[in-house]
This record gives structure tokens, sequence and C-alpha cells, in this order.
């Protein structure tokens, strides 16, 4: 089988992590040739123009890209309908992109990937793709992320925050929580990334302290298990999320993890985390004092989790992921 793959998705992102996870075990597999990002307007004729030349057996994007024409068999990947679903996510042009590019290939490919029943759900009830033609292959954890290992430490007890700015992440509301949670002053909120003028807008706006939030910059990889094993929780107060890596990864560490009860959040961390209602900020903040004062309830968090997490590894989501490109080689073989 000749494999082409577009691996300009890695990176540090979940589409990216997914992304360099498959491929480097697909054996054999040839790269997408650099020209453009496949994010660019210009890359469903890019991909379709690279998938003509090349003439692969297969094409299999780990992203919601895709090609215009293509007369091999293609599978695409669509984590999750993000960009449609939350306001302040999407523009305009990405809906066109959506209704006029994604939703016709979708019934043009193969197969249709996606990594989770909840975005199964919203994939078919947004596209109209018969619900036999969406695969849930998943997303793993790897083996480093386990409860042994190095701690990261602060100076000061924490509870971390991993992820990005945007409206689903719902970083506003959880530091007004935090501020009204009324546990040890001497626990601090450690978020990922750096503190930026949004960021400090919101911490003003919720009363807190510029000392009582901190900001670790981007976290390398091979350092996360740390900062999760050190943790006395991970919190997710996400609106929308396709998956939630952070909390697979979290479980992983033996780390408890307080999230929101939408989307595909109790669907991977079932009865191994704290979920609340993710747009009530009491809710929020009664989580975290319980998360933080309830010893028992973390330590019956911190058992369940590993045991969860061990139903999601990469291998598994790899195999998945193989079986459908074979099976897409072998028919236009036939």
């Amino acid at each position: 089988m000749r494999l082409l793959v577009d691996d300009r998705w890695v990176g540090r992102h979940g589409i990216g992590r997914f992304a360099k996870e498959i491929i480097r075990r697909l054996p054999s597999a040839h790269a997408m040739p650099r020209g453009v990002a496949p994010t660019s307007p210009l890359d469903p004729l890019w991909t379709s123009l690279q998938i003509a030349r090349i003439r692969p057996s297969v094409y299999f994007t780990p992203g919601y890209n895709a090609p215009i024409y293509s007369r091999s068999p293609f599978l695409i990947t669509i984590h999750d309908l993000i960009h449609l679903r939350v306001a302040g996510e999407g523009s305009a042009a990405i809906r066109i992109y959506y209704e006029h590019i994604v939703r016709p290939a979708l019934f043009k490919a193969y197969g249709v990937l996606t990594v989770s029943d909840f975005s199964k759900q919203e994939i078919t009830a947004w596209s109209g793709v018969p619900a036999e033609n969406i695969v849930v292959v998943g997303n793993g954890v790897s083996s480093g992320f386990a409860p042994i290992g190095p701690r990261h430490a602060e100076d000061r007890p924490y509870l971390l925050y991993i992820g990005n700015r945007k409206p689903h992440k719902n970083l506003a509301r959880l530091l007004r929580a935090f501020r009204l949670a009324r546990i040890d002053r001497d626990v601090i909120l450690l978020c990922s990334g750096v503190r930026d003028a949004a960021i400090e807008h919101w911490i003003q706006e919720a009363g807190l302290k510029e000392t009582a939030v901190r900001f670790a910059g981007e976290i390398p990889e091979n350092r996360l298990p740390g900062y999760y094993r050190g943790a006395l929780a991970v919190l997710i107060p996400s609106l929308y999320e396709g998956f939630g890596l952070p909390a697979l990864e979290a479980m992983a560490c033996g780390t408890p993890v307080l999230a929101g009860n939408r989307t595909a959040l109790p669907e991977i961390i079932a009865q191994a985390g704290l979920l609340v209602d993710p747009e009530n900020v009491e809710a929020l903040s009664d989580g975290i004092r319980r998360i933080v004062d309830d010893n028992e309830l973390r330590d019956r968090l911190k058992s369940l989790g590993p045991k969860t997490a061990a139903r999601f590894n990469w291998e598994e989501t790899s195999k998945r992921v193989q079986r459908i490109l074979d099976a897409a080689a072998e028919g236009r073989n036939q």
C-alpha cells in the first residue's frame, strides 16, 4: 500500500498529538509535501493536486482538511465541531469551508474517523452522513503518563489548568470560581501558558490577588506528567470538548480531575472525576472546594483515574486506523 499521510497537522495541540502518535505507528507512510498549511484556504486545491501527482493507494488526514477531488480513497478525521458549535470559535469563512468543503468530503470519503461517541453523534446530526460511515477510533495516553515519576513542585500547593484561552475553555468562570471557593489561601492556581492582557483582566475581574495565579509558560510534553503528578487536582471547566486529552493524561497520572459535565468529558472521565455544571460559577466553586478539602474523595479519584485511563492507548487507536486504511486499499485494488 502506498499511503500518503498529512503530517502537517503534527503540533502542540489535540489534533497535533493525535497526528504524531498515529503517523509514527504507520509503516512506510509518505509525508504530504510542504507548500501551504492544512488550514489555508488554498489547501483543498493543494491537497487535491498532491493526491493527483503522487497517486497514493490511500490518503489519510488526521485533521479536518479535505481534497476537493480525489481518485484515491481517503480518510478524514473530524475531532469535533467546535468551530460551528461555540460562539467566538469560528468565522463566517470557516463556516463556509465546513459547509462547502468538509461536508461534501464526508460523503466522498472511504471513512470518517473521530475520537468519541459524542463527536460521532455531532457529526452525524450536522452532516447527514450515515452513522455506520463514522468510526470512533479514540485517543490514547502515552506510557510516560503514570502515577510514579518526578513531581513538579511549587513553593505552595497548586491546582492545575492546562489549556488555551479560547471561549470554550471557560477560563474566566474558572478564575471567578477559584476566588469564591474559600479554600486554603496557600493553594494557588497554576496555568499553562503566559500571563497576557486578557488573563490579567479576568484575574482583576475575579478579584484575585496576582500571587494567587501563576503561569508555567509552554510546558514541554516530557515534563507534563510531572506537572500533573504534583497537582492537588487538574481543573477542566470546558463548555465543549470533542475528547479532553488533559483529563485522560491527569487520570493516568493518578491526579484527581474536576471537569465540566458537558459534551465528551463525562464519556472519557466516567466515574473517575468530579463533574459539575461549567456554566454555574457556584457549582464550579463548590467542586473546587470539595476536591481540595475532601481527602476521601481525592483518594477515591486517585485510585479510579489510572484504571479508567487504561481504556485508552495509542497502540489500539493506531490499530483501528490501520484496519480502515487496509480496507480502503483493498477496496481500491479489487
